[in-house]
């Protein structure tokens, strides 16, 4: 029921963002940091967001607002610019806080695999392994 709950919330978030909707009123910055870290010989990018981030995130239409946070993960780790990353921060700035508010960091994994949209959000964000423990 969870996974069922999830793969709706991130289809109504991918439809909504198109939608033309003004994202919140809190602007940037969206990202208050970004910090690589290691778990076991897997690497994985630590998205923090910002208040304005979050309240970004959870509104529909915010399209926009999600390109200029990815530009500023960028910003702050150019080496992410790989495939599938931003595809895995797009469903986490879509679902997080609808899904798991609060969640302390985004967790961007270069290993995993390129999928579409359904099995990312089968995968709650996170195919091709299960979330790291951090």
């Amino acid at each position: 029921m969870r996974r069922i709950l999830f793969a709706a919330v991130l289809a109504v978030g991918f439809v909504l963002s198109s939608a033309g909707t003004a994202a919140a009123d809190a602007g940037p910055p969206y990202i208050a940091h970004a910090e690589w870290a290691k778990w076991g010989d897997l690497s994985s990018l630590r998205v923090y967001p910002t208040a304005a981030g979050r309240a970004a995130s959870a509104q529909p239409g915010s399209q926009p607002a999600a390109d200029e946070a990815w530009a500023e993960v960028l910003a702050l780790a150019p080496d992410a610019a790989i495939p599938g990353m931003k595809e895995q921060f797009d469903c986490h700035w879509w679902v997080a806080e609808l899904a798991q508010p609060g969640k302390t960091s985004w967790n961007l994994e270069p290993w995993r695999p390129e999928v579409g949209s359904a099995q990312m959000a089968a995968a709650h964000c996170n195919p091709g392994g299960t979330e790291e423990p951090f």
